[in-house]
């Protein structure tokens, strides 16, 4: 039959609080994928999605242009969608000359695991759950729905935000002459109960509420399992694998404009750019597994020598060495103290001297200003990466390339032609040592109680094989291998402010705890 699928989209999100500051609630992760990418996967590619959109409207728009290009959606601006004569009837009811057909409608914060069935006649989503007072519930009688009870009523099951709608004239007749009984605010359940007398027929699922944060966080839990990237959230970016496509989005406008940009002189040793907008780009999901699930020192022998054809030297001129040298000068010396400092004031800390793991620190200011930045600043420029760590560098299936690079960084210090090769080698470094499924998988522990900091974490075999590995080749190739290790504690204290605690916790005190011992090395202490 002929039908739609109404996805109601235009929302705040104001029960996930401060989750939906960057987008809209229907873009939510739930294991690296977007929440109403669960709904729209559960329809053939012939059925049209009616989206009404109103907050971060166009968040929406993009990801499900990025990552659907061959379905059809109609998206539906929301003039009113907060504050006075907004609501979700209102927002429905805007969609009306789009949907004269039975529809199918949903919030965009529902997922089930069972296949959804066509609206043939109509029918109501239900589900058992601990505490039905937050819900709308449904009571039903010999296979029919009886009575739609607001919310707080104990009766019935819980109402999940799906429904069936075969009689739509009914429906839209329900929802414009109740304007002024509640149909605005109350939305699709208003008109709903205009059509027991038609015939409702209460359809079980199980369901997972992505529209509160204790809920959210069931379902995600839920659905990690069936995955098997160990992708740290981060607040203003998002990476959401979805079908075949990988999309990447970010706040800054400029982050994707030059990660766009900076793929065409990486070439073949990442994926190919499809299509991007102001905020998202999206490729082909390549066939392969990240090194990061089994890391062994044959293959990382192996990474290490394909990357030589990828750290192609730059050579400058006097005027570009000069100006070389002051970019890694602000990109290590001056970002560095700004992070420092934005750790300190993310999480209420003041600098002090401390015992870390037993050992006395001084403050990490002080230590800072015994870094020998002049002689850090002397970076070497070739073809950068920006992120090289094991989460990114995938093993691939086809044998015509053995890897592909991912999430490049879109620029160094704002030269996007080349960077620091050592700032690479850190970044490779700091992954070795602290391996994203450590993090992932909450395998580290980390405390401070007054000036005394102990930490610890889970380390594999391989990854401490592959460290020592790589000290050889670093040596080896006639690299300075201090210096690698200076840059990898530069890089802990730099990204501890960007991690919610306490893996920032564990990131700022590993950084200053190498930084401290570095130093006494070459002290000599």
């Amino acid at each position: 039959m002929k039908y739609k699928v109404l996805i109601a989209s235009a929302g705040l999100g104001n029960r996930l609080k401060g989750m939906t500051k960057n987008v809209n609630k229907a873009l939510i992760s739930v294991a690296h994928k977007p929440a109403i990418s669960y709904i729209i996967d559960k329809f053939d590619k012939d059925i049209e999605f009616v989206i009404p959109v109103g907050y971060k409207a166009q968040t929406v728009k993009d990801c499900l242009k990025l990552a659907y290009p061959d379905r059809k959606f109609t998206f539906v601006d929301i003039d009113l969608y907060q504050g006075d004569g907004s609501g979700l009837g209102y927002t429905i009811m805007k969609c009306q000359d789009k949907l004269q057909c039975p529809f199918i409608f949903t919030s965009n914060d529902t997922i089930v695991l069972e296949n959804i069935k066509p609206p043939i006649h109509n029918w109501m989503g239900q589900a058992d759950t601990d505490d039905n007072s937050q819900y709308r519930t449904i009571v039903s009688k010999n296979s029919h729905v009886i009575e739609i009870c607001p919310k707080g009523s104990k009766s019935g099951k819980a109402y999940i935000g799906l429904a069936g709608i075969f009689n739509y004239k009914e429906f839209w007749d329900a929802m414009n002459d109740g304007v002024n009984q509640g149909s605005i605010e109350i939305g699709e359940s208003f008109g709903l109960r205009s059509l027991i007398d038609f015939g409702i027929e209460p359809i079980d699922f199980t369901w997972f509420d992505t529209g509160n944060i204790e809920q959210l966080e069931k379902t995600r839990e839920y659905f990690a399992k069936n995955i098997d990237a160990n992708i740290l959230e981060k607040e203003e970016e998002a990476i959401w694998f979805v079908d075949t496509r990988v999309i990447k989005f970010s706040i800054d406008k400029n982050f994707i404009q030059d990660r766009v940009y900076r793929a065409k002189s990486l070439g073949n040793f990442i994926p190919k750019i499809e299509n991007s907008t102001e905020n998202m780009y999206a490729y082909k999901k390549v066939n392969g597994d990240v090194f990061s699930k089994n890391p062994t020192i044959s293959t990382f022998k192996y990474f290490l020598d394909w990357m030589d054809g990828f750290w192609i030297k730059k050579d400058l001129n006097l005027q570009e060495q000069v100006k070389f040298k002051s970019i890694c000068m602000d990109f290590y010396k001056e970002k560095t103290y700004k992070r420092v400092k934005q750790y300190f004031t993310n999480f209420e800390q003041i600098d002090s001297e401390e015992f870390i793991n037993e050992n006395k620190a001084p403050k990490i200011f002080d230590l800072l200003d015994k870094v020998n930045w002049q002689e850090l600043s002397n970076g070497l420029p070739v073809r950068f990466h920006g992120d090289l760590h094991f989460e990114n560098i995938l093993i691939n299936d086809d044998e015509k390339a053995p890897f592909t690079l991912l999430d490049w960084r879109q620029n160094f210090g704002g030269c996007m032609e080349y960077g620091d090769i050592y700032y690479d080698f850190g970044k490779l470094n700091h992954g070795i040592i602290m391996s994203h499924e450590i993090v992932d998988k909450k395998l580290f522990n980390v405390s401070r109680k007054l000036n005394n900091v102990h930490y610890d974490f889970l380390r594999k075999q391989s990854l401490v094989d592959c460290e020592q590995y790589f000290k050889e080749w670093i040596e080896n190739k006639g690299y300075d291998y201090t210096k690698v290790r200076l840059m990898t504690a530069i890089i802990y204290l730099n990204i501890a402010a960007l991690h919610h605690y306490p893996y920032s916790l564990l990131l700022f005190y590993l950084g200053k705890n190498m930084l401290n011992e570095i130093l006494k090395d070459k002290d000599g202490n």
